[in-house]
């Protein structure tokens, strides 16, 4: 954004260096501003820009070869790479570190691959935006090694701009760093999205914006942190050579570590030749290390902040991880299998194994929808729940939601349910659901007391009314069995009576004995737990039905 603006100085030599800063934060504002209304009503917009963008580029690059000098095409042989290295030493490796500035930006298209497929990607990109950008390219240097002096490489699009086009020109590429900004803000939420999904980062609010493509999504709060980020270093920076050595790091960084990465996807995933892989790793790795290693000088003027800003972000993503690991296997250790906690006397009544005491549980009316995790185990819920108060509500359902990368799942596929062997009328029900769908509702209770209806008659036209026998065809008709007459009619009571929600209030300690590094780690964690959103936050259960069990697990 700043090096657009920065083209008014060409059009006008008066306009100070406050103005163009100003106005580069003033348009980042308004584009964090624009983020609540979702990429695909922005884009619509948007890509009219882009394809413009790059063919004015294509259109500039032919002009400046053709009218400067033709013979830069050389350039595409390796030879004079390595010439101009052992011909400039040690400042030629240091040149190398700028020219990073030649391609930062371009990786942002590769960024949005959750809002564009990979082939579009691919195609766009080899058929159209490199060979544009390519060109554009090549059309500077031929300009400016027909003008060999300062001025023509501090600012070289502006000075190759043909005459007449130098308004057009300023227009278009504010508009094309509009959209480029707008594709890393997109990009920060759709990978921030992912970190989350795979536990490396705390639950944040997130809102998607499209109802066909997954990974276009909206986070506030990132969203005004990044607006506050970018508009502090556009305005400590205030130039694009500086901000050119802090960006420029952070993309070889991001390209040294792809290469290895996909070495490694090549070895382990693909199974391709050692040797193969091998001169792949030369050679990329070669080309990879040398530009790194000439960026990294620049971090004395500049690149430090990229460098910092990438550690703390790493501390926290694997920090919590840790945290979340420690935290699952401490949650493991007090799981229990129905038979393990429950049992039933000789009468049939449900009472707590010898290892609990033994003690016999009370059955109160009602349906307890208990909010769990997915898994074959007592949740850690119900098992508080009853061993605080020495009882169960009639009919107990164990109740988990699992998002799925879609908009929404019909009904007749969302409810996958099963019954809990050693406890009776228990139901684990696992509720599969899209980002769109609203499936915590203040009916939520009656919605799952009809499809067990469902599943414990396997009557689709059966109702909870059958259960009184009220219709003629119900229970008092003879038309099911006793066993499914029986639970018909516990779950016809329970949902008669009163409907609760169950949900785990967890406080997590550090157990006593532990090191003081790990210890250190899992404060920083729990501190961070205990200040970030949970995933309860987002559901909408009648407050007047919750109950919290409060208790307390050593990690």
């Amino acid at each position: 954004m700043l090096g657009a603006i920065q083209g008014i100085n060409v059009v006008s030599s008066d306009i100070s260096s406050s103005t163009i800063i100003g106005s580069s934060c003033a348009i980042l504002i308004v584009i964090f501003l624009l983020q609540p209304f979702g990429i695909v009503k922005i884009t619509v917009g948007f890509s009219p820009i882009v394809a413009i963008w790059l063919l004015f580029n294509l259109s500039v690059g032919i002009y400046n070869i053709a009218k400067y000098d033709f013979t830069v095409l050389k350039a595409f042989s390796p030879y004079f790479a390595g010439a101009y290295l052992v011909r400039n030493k040690e400042e030629g490796w240091r040149s190398l570190g700028g020219l990073l500035l030649a391609f930062t930006g371009v990786e942002a298209l590769f960024a949005d691959l959750g809002a564009f497929s990979k082939r579009a990607i691919q195609i766009s990109w080899l058929c159209f935006t490199f060979p544009c950008l390519l060109v554009a390219y090549i059309g500077q240097a031929a300009y400016i090694s027909s003008h060999p002096d300062d001025a023509a490489y501090a600012n070289p699009f502006f000075k190759t701009l043909p005459p007449g086009t130098l308004i057009f020109g300023l227009i278009i590429a504010i508009l094309a760093a509009v959209v480029a900004s707008q594709a890393m803000i997109t990009s920060s939420f759709q990978l921030l999205h992912q970190v989350m999904a795979m536990s490396y980062f705390p639950h944040i609010k997130t809102i998607h914006t499209s109802k066909i493509f997954h990974g276009q999504v909206y986070m506030p709060l990132p969203n005004f942190l990044l607006m506050i980020g970018t508009v502090v270093v556009t305005a400590v920076y205030s130039n694009t050579t500086n901000l050119g050595n802090a960006y420029g790091v952070c993309v070889i960084l991001v390209t040294f570590i792809t290469t290895c990465m996909v070495t490694l996807v090549a070895l382990l995933v693909w199974r391709l030749p050692l040797a193969i892989v091998l001169l792949f790793f030369l050679i990329f790795g070669l080309l990879d290390g040398v530009y790194l290693s000439s960026a990294l000088t620049k971090i004395p003027t500049g690149a430090w902040f990229t460098v910092v800003l990438s550690a703390i972000l790493a501390s926290i993503f694997v920090l919590w991880r840790y945290g979340k690991d420690s935290q699952w296997a401490a949650e493991a250790s007090d799981r229990y299998s129905p038979s393990h906690l429950l049992t039933t006397n000789e009468d049939g009544e449900l009472k707590f194994t010898d290892a609990f005491g033994g003690a016999e549980i009370r059955t109160v009316a009602g349906l307890g929808v208990f909010f769990d995790k997915s898994g074959d185990k007592v949740p850690t819920v119900f098992a508080q729940f009853v061993l605080k108060f020495m009882a169960r509500t009639e009919v107990v359902v164990f109740f988990h939601m699992r998002a799925l990368p879609v908009p929404t799942v019909g009904v007749e596929e969302r409810y996958v349910i099963t019954a809990t062997q050693g406890i009776p009328n228990c139901y684990r029900i696992t509720l599969r659901h899209g980002y769109a769908d609203q499936v915590v509702t203040p009916d939520l209770g009656h919605m799952l007391a009809q499809h067990l209806v469902l599943y414990i008659t396997r009557d689709p036209t059966a109702t909870l009314t059958d259960a009184d026998g009220e219709s003629g065809t119900g229970v008092q008709g003879g038309k099911y069995s006793p066993e499914i007459a029986k639970q018909f009619e516990a779950l016809g009571r329970a949902a008669d009576s009163q409907t609760v929600y169950i949900m785990g209030k967890e406080q997590m300690k550090i157990c006593k004995g532990t090191n003081v590094v790990r210890r250190l780690f899992l404060e920083l964690f729990l501190w961070i737990r205990d200040n970030s959103r949970t995933k309860m936050a987002d559901l909408n259960v009648p407050v007047d039905r919750l109950v919290e069990v409060g208790f307390v697990k050593e990690i």
